[in-house]
């Protein structure tokens, strides 16, 4: 009868034992994927952020980058010594644009 009890109680913990580790790995793997997609979600908002143009000052030129490179795409030929201190002020930090109609409108404006 002992020997059953034994049994009984060995059989108890077993059982509980592999039930608490299955629900561990499930816990685990759920969290590896969150982390996972998480990551992947993030990657996605930071592509979609860049501008598809920024126009700045490049060794006193203005110049026009296309998504986010660090080598200008072409220059702009407008004086900028004769622009407002605010508008030499935002092309030393950087204009975005979205589109190509929005940049050519900005080109316009400065080089007339």
């Amino acid at each position: 009868m002992e020997n059953a009890i034994r049994k009984r109680v060995f059989l108890t913990l077993f059982a509980g034992l592999a039930a608490s580790g299955t629900i561990m790995l499930c816990a685990m793997g759920n969290a590896n994927r969150t982390r996972r997609t998480e990551a992947k979600v993030a990657a996605v908002g930071t592509e979609a952020a860049l501008p598809a143009y920024t126009v700045r000052e490049y060794c006193g030129r203005a110049a026009v980058y296309i998504g986010g490179r660090s080598e200008p795409y072409r220059y702009i030929d407008a004086d900028l010594g004769l622009m407002p201190e605010f508008d030499r002020e935002q092309l030393r930090e950087g204009i975005d644009f979205q589109t190509e109609a929005e940049l050519k409108r900005y080109i316009q404006d400065i080089t007339s």
